[in-house]
């Protein structure tokens, strides 16, 4: 974490964190009518880009294809540096291309493909038909802090100035959930795991690649074991 989220973090939300991420989950599925009735039949999709993100999306649209151009020609230059490279060069090629195979395989195999596990009437199912109740933003600021796991977001969806305008919409204590890394000391991946007591778990993915909440869960890790907080 960054020195100025953590300043914005502790002036703003008034806690001291352990580690803090950037962080969306997948689409929600959609949830049986009753069982979506029950929970206060809220929400299940995050806010529209509001006029001034609108604004954003249509001034960067035009220059999408430039970028499309330049993204094209980065692969043709990797493509020919791999053609010219040496023999050792191809090998750690080869070897970071088969590891993000087989970390796309555990991706799969952990269930980190899907939203959450897939039951409504669990922790975690509960949870997600209220996620966008708490806030109509598409991002959560995701904190550990004093074994606890927080939640942070704008009161509703904005494009610009996230953090100055973050409150705690969602609070689990460490009885509740952990966040773990399931690929933790395997791959270096985006995503986490909220896990609930109850066994039920909702996938995170991060802003940024490894990010403070991997790290953090790596130096905490038992050894052999998938790293996790406030257990």
């Amino acid at each position: 974490m960054s020195r100025s989220t953590d300043r914005t973090t502790r002036n703003r939300l008034g806690v001291a964190p352990d580690a803090g991420a950037w962080c969306t989950i997948g689409k929600i599925p959609e949830p049986p009518a009753q069982v979506h009735e029950a929970a206060g039949a809220g929400r299940l999709r995050p806010a529209p880009l509001r006029p001034l993100g609108v604004l954003g999306a249509v001034l960067v649209a035009p220059l999408m294809p430039i970028a499309m151009l330049f993204s094209l020609l980065a692969s043709g230059e990797e493509a020919l540096k791999r053609l010219l490279s040496s023999a050792q060069d191809r090998e750690r090629a080869r070897a970071a291309d088969l590891d993000a195979e087989q970390r796309g395989r555990a991706v799969v195999e952990h269930g980190l493909d899907k939203t959450f596990d897939g039951d409504w009437t669990g922790a975690a199912g509960q949870f997600l038909l209220r996620w966008y109740g708490h806030s109509s933003h598409h991002q959560r600021f995701v904190l550990l802090s004093q074994g606890r796991v927080l939640l942070a977001a704008p009161p509703r969806r904005v494009s610009v100035r996230r953090e100055d305008r973050m409150r705690v919409v969602a609070e689990l204590a460490a009885t509740e959930a952990v966040v773990e890394d399931p690929l933790n000391g395997v791959h270096e991946s985006d995503k986490l795991r909220i896990r609930f007591s109850d066994g039920s778990w909702l996938t995170l993915t991060t802003e940024e690649w490894r990010s403070d909440l991997h790290q953090y869960l790596t130096r905490h890790a038992p050894s052999g074991e998938a790293g996790e907080a406030g257990a």
